[in-house]
């Protein structure tokens, strides 16, 4: 089964009804309900083998689901763990490849954006891990997705680098304000970035909460580090972090 394009529920960029995805005998997804309104980070998390990047390419097109329905706008973009980018192109034709010389302009200004002006000449091979996946970023954004789906985008940068990555990926979607589904096994990524966390374990959501804090979010706040202790926990983490608990009204549960 193909996802459904539009139309969609008003507001929403992705419904999910009864999802399910088999392999063999084993359900990965089993009976997927999920909501993502129009302009809302939806971070998910889970143990490998847990189901997100399954559900992640069911989302996009790249996977077949088992059954179910799976309703998602037709604009689609995906950035994935590795930049992906064609050796034999410079950095600006990767960002527009498809979409034809009169996109120069728009993947000039895709570049600039994430902060690559100067690199439009550039070859991949001489481009850092993070150059690389800042251009990655650019093609994604360069088609104004209605939906930007991110397959733990920062995994394989430096811990520098990442953070950097990160509050560019806040920045843009605060701009550009797709719905994003991003699969990470970050949890402070996953805090610092989100409006939305779900926690995916045995193929079903068995935690599905709002972030109540404001940004930029500070990782000593009380409220963050309880909403962290409590997502290690969901994910089978015992933290003993010994801070007092605090009200889940502050959490923001959905």
């Amino acid at each position: 089964m193909t996802p459904k394009l539009s139309p969609e529920p008003a507001g929403l960029a992705v419904r999910t009804r009864g999802l399910r995805k088999v392999f063999g005998e084993r359900a990965v997804l089993d009976g997927v309900d999920l909501d993502v309104r129009r302009g809302e980070f939806l971070a998910l998390l889970g143990a490998s083998g847990t189901g997100k990047t399954t559900l992640l390419r069911i989302l996009a097109g790249l996977d077949a689901a088992t059954g179910g329905t799976v309703l998602v706008p037709p604009v689609r973009t995906v950035v994935f763990q590795e930049p992906r980018l064609i050796p034999s192109k410079r950095a600006l034709a990767n960002v527009i490849i498809g979409q034809g010389r009169s996109a120069r302009a728009k993947g000039l200004e895709a570049l600039a954006e994430v902060g690559l002006s100067r690199h439009a000449d550039a070859w991949p091979a001489t481009l850092s891990g993070g150059e690389a996946q800042r251009v990655a970023l650019a093609r994604a954004l360069v088609r104004e997705p209605e939906l930007l789906l991110l397959d733990e985008p920062f995994a394989a940068l430096d811990a520098l680098t990442r953070l950097h990555m990160q509050d560019l990926i806040a920045e843009l979607c605060a701009r550009h304000r797709p719905a994003v589904v991003l699969v990470t096994h970050d949890v402070e990524e996953a805090i610092l970035l989100a409006d939305r966390i779900a926690v995916l374990r045995e193929g079903r959501f068995v935690t599905d909460l709002r972030v109540g804090l404001d940004r930029p979010r500070d990782r000593t706040d009380p409220v963050f580090v309880e909403l962290r202790r409590r997502l290690l926990a969901d994910l089978g983490v015992d933290t003993h972090a010994g801070t007092p608990p605090v009200s889940t009204e502050l959490l923001g549960k959905s």
